[in-house]
């Protein structure tokens, strides 16, 4: 009988070990999964890190070639006491006096290597503060940390309407000062808050160190750019995009400016931007 009983214990033992990936063969744990630089490293036709030598610098100036829009006021419907602490505007379109255009993402699309996408900065910050999102437009680097910060000490929450990274709808409750997200894959896409209807913006996911978004007058200056010649993509959030073709000079400057007229946008990129909208 003991014989019987310590055969059987036996058994079970060994049952259970190869059940919870005990000893060699098929249960053996499996490769971690790479971290997405790694992964990026490792893809055919990936970004290359160089030492750039005799860079080149692309800057110039976006403008509007309309008439300045008037502000358009939003209504404050909801946290009166927080959110009406300031005046809120539309700011899809915010054009300077000198007709410069804010807000616009200009980028290389084509280029196979040059500095560290590090270049970009070490943190990625978008505040939600007096329930508008700061900045309205946001760039942060690839498979880089994103803090998302709630600094009005009510319930928001983050709502991102992206097609190559995976979608992102949480809750983050004025106890939750801090959340941090991460998003590996190029692209550009609309931001929102559920609670409070009018909080709007965009994140641009930079695959590349040579992404900018041009500042209240329109201005905007690529760095550290290896000589060569370069499409410059320049996205707006209603007026769509526009392509240049650039050579960058080693060592030299070249300038690119761009003009967006009213109603610049094909009929189907139209329609894609009301519904980001």
């Amino acid at each position: 009988m003991k014989k019987v009983f310590s055969l059987f214990l036996g058994l079970t033992l060994l049952s259970f070990l190869a059940a919870c990936g005990g000893g060699g063969g098929k249960n053996e744990p499996k490769a971690r999964a790479q971290a997405p630089e790694q992964a990026r490293a490792a893809a055919p036709g990936a970004y290359e890190t160089i030492t750039v030598t005799d860079g080149g610098t692309i800057k110039g100036q976006v403008t509007f070639a309309g008439a300045i829009p008037q502000k358009q006021k939003l209504e404050v419907t909801k946290d009166v006491n927080v959110c009406g602490k300031i005046t809120h505007y539309k700011e899809d379109l915010v054009v300077s006096q000198n007709h410069g255009l804010a807000n616009v993402v200009v980028h290389i699309t084509n280029i196979s290597k040059g500095k560290g996408l590090d270049a970009l900065g070490e943190s990625f910050v978008l505040n939600q503060h007096n329930c508008a999102f700061e900045p309205h437009v946001l760039l942060v680097a690839a498979g880089a940390e994103c803090t998302i910060l709630n600094s009005d000490g009510i319930l928001h929450n983050i709502h991102t309407y992206s097609q190559k990274n995976p979608p992102i709808n949480l809750a983050q409750p004025g106890f939750r000062k801090k959340m941090v997200q991460t998003f590996d894959e190029p692209e550009i896409f609309r931001i929102a808050c559920d609670v409070h209807n009018w909080m709007g913006g965009y994140i641009a996911v930079a695959g590349n160190p040579y992404y900018a978004v041009t500042d209240a007058n329109g201005n905007f200056e690529l760095t550290d750019v290896p000589a060569g010649t370069y499409t410059l993509e320049y996205w707006q959030e209603t007026l769509g995009t526009k392509t240049a073709e650039v050579t960058v000079p080693a060592g030299g400057v070249v300038e690119a400016n761009m003009e967006f007229v009213p109603g610049s946008a094909s009929k189907d990129e139209a329609d894609q931007l009301a519904s980001n909208n």
